[in-house]
């Protein structure tokens, strides 16, 4: 029998079954395109692996190098620039949105009827900014297809696109009402682009300013960005889009993506392109406690105190959740500043380890950090929506099988 590798404690034979399962199940069936996959234990890479192709319509393999759509994994670099401000005294959790955003003083909660015809109620507290860190603020998306009031989203194209900017979508939430009173649910929503409004009210940034200055810089993070620079275009993958029969058919073209285009919308909660060594960089230095190459981005108590579980008497979310739709799993799973954070490892039904944290991103790019283990993964590829298949479930049961000490 050959004798296993091991490098900083995990069993590099078993990681291998990651790229057999990844090949087997999805590539060779053509459910996925391509994926890239990098595990990293004790500070050090320990698998790392691309599969596929990053442009299956013009044949261009996946490598090290592929920048990916992150989409909402941009909502944890929002929540630490925002928590960022936070730690320099410029807000405090527990005040109202309204004192950064007065425009939203008198925000309504959705009683009945149809937008622009709607009867509302006061809600039971104002938005406080914890709300918006932690999803209870009771915004919601476009693309929710659940209620009269998301319906109101999509009507005036508030999840993006052409001539859609932070600004706008500030001043159409002020006319707009919360699906529930501020902290008496959870719902996945555009509160992290909120975030990142009010880490431009707060710095005097702009946020892509910011994040360059006090995030990509410091770690060393040259190819994340809102709009990918001509001349990395090359490097750019396709999305896709699942279709029935499990299949998928091209969602957006890299050489005509808005993603390639001066496009306006600096959204924190989903805006961001970004490729899986500068994404290590920023995960591997929250799994250092904030800090990476003498680089510290947060501090170790803030970011304890981000990943733990903020909702309601340490319920899970599906004591909490309205909608089925987010980027986790809900059973065993609460949801801290920013990260989700895995409450009960038996409930969850996934492998791993109580205070593992992370996200994931409508493309079904995922992340998660274990601090108990020391060990975190990044997985890209690029297909809508996430929910697609239990790839990520999957990979977390192998990655844990090959844990030697």
């Amino acid at each position: 029998m050959e004798q296993s590798t091991c490098i900083a404690g995990m069993d590099v034979t078993r990681l291998d079954r990651i790229g057999d399962h990844l090949q087997r199940a999805y590539l060779e069936p053509g459910k996925l395109p391509g994926t890239l996959t990098l595990v990293a234990r004790r500070g050090e890479i320990t698998w790392l692996k691309a599969q596929g192709l990053r442009d299956v319509e013009r044949g261009l393999a996946v490598e090290r190098d592929t920048l990916f759509r992150i989409y909402s994994m941009t909502k944890p670099i929002t929540s630490i620039a925002l928590m960022q401000l936070y730690e320099q005294g410029r807000f405090l959790l527990d005040e109202p949105v309204h004192k950064y955003i007065p425009a939203w003083k008198d925000l309504r909660v959705y009683k009945t009827g149809s937008h622009p015809q709607m009867l509302t109620t006061a809600p039971e507290r104002p938005m406080s900014i914890r709300d918006l860190l932690t999803h209870q603020s009771g915004l919601t998306y476009g693309f929710m297809n659940r209620t009269n009031v998301d319906a109101a989203y999509r009507s005036l194209k508030l999840d993006g696109g052409p001539g859609h900017t932070l600004d706008r979508l500030i001043d159409e939430l002020s006319r707009l009402p919360l699906e529930f009173s501020p902290g008496t649910a959870w719902g996945y929503s555009v509160a992290t682009d909120v975030c990142g409004y009010l880490v431009q009210v707060l710095s005097g940034l702009s946020l892509d300013e910011y994040f360059a200055k006090h995030i990509f810089q410091p770690l060393g993070m040259p190819d994340t960005f809102f709009t990918v620079p001509q001349d990395k275009l090359h490097r750019f993958a396709a999305c896709y889009q699942y279709q029935p029969g499990d299949t998928f058919s091209l969602q957006d073209d890299p050489q005509n993506s808005a993603f390639a285009k001066a496009h306006g919308y600096l959204s924190g909660g989903g805006g961001l392109v970004s490729c899986i060594d500068d994404y290590y960089r920023f995960a591997q230095a929250l799994a250092n406690g904030g800090e990476l190459d003498g680089a510290r981005i947060i501090g170790r108590k803030t970011l304890e105190f981000m990943r733990m579980n903020h909702l309601p008497g340490n319920q899970d979310l599906p004591g909490v959740a309205i909608g089925s739709f987010s980027e986790t799993p809900y059973d065993g799973t609460g949801f801290g500043l920013g990260f989700s954070v895995k409450t009960d490892v038996a409930k969850s039904q996934t492998n791993g380890s109580v205070g593992e944290y992370g996200w994931g991103g409508m493309a079904s790019t995922n992340f998660f950090i274990d601090p108990v283990e020391d060990v975190l993964m990044i997985f890209m590829t690029q297909l809508i929506p996430s929910s697609t298949y239990a790839v990520r479930q999957e990979l977390r049961a192998i990655i844990n099988g090959a844990l030697v000490d």
